[in-house]
């Protein structure tokens, strides 16, 4: 088999496995209402200073008419807190609440736990190939979504 079909179907699992591992990672009994949507919206807004919607609408790669609905949710939820900006009370402001930010580092550990194991058998120079083989491929997808 030749090597970019060996890669397209190596890269092809990975992305189906990582979405659907990810999201059983997020399903636990604290954290069962929560999809994986709503985890890459928190993981953008992070555990910082709060951020204003076009910031992580672009974070996302999405409209901030999109991300209000998903805001809309987890703030339900109970998740992620909105409040106006003080310099200017256009601005909407969102961050993280307790529950959110727990719910962060609970899925943070989950990548680190995925990067560990990837690295862990490899040595400093093929983690520098690895680096820049998905710096490839992750400009690869930027240029994708910005010809969308």
């Amino acid at each position: 088999m030749e090597i970019k079909q060996r890669l397209n179907e190596v890269l092809v699992k990975l992305f189906r496995m990582i979405n659907s591992i990810e999201e059983q990672a997020i399903k636990t009994e604290e954290y069962k209402n929560v999809t994986t949507n709503d985890m890459h919206v928190i993981e953008a807004i992070g555990i910082g200073c709060p951020r204003n919607m076009t910031a992580v609408a672009k974070t996302l790669g999405v409209t901030t008419g999109t991300l209000t609905i998903a805001v809309n949710s987890l703030v339900k939820k109970g998740f992620v807190e909105r409040v106006r900006s003080e310099e200017d009370r256009r601005v909407v402001l969102v961050s993280l609440s307790e529950k959110g930010k727990k719910m962060f580092v609970h899925h943070q550990k989950f990548h680190e736990e995925m990067i560990d194991a990837v690295i862990s058998q490899l040595d400093e120079g093929e983690k520098s190939i690895l680096e820049k083989a998905l710096r490839n491929l992750n400009s690869f997808f930027m240029e994708k979504n910005r010809s969308t």
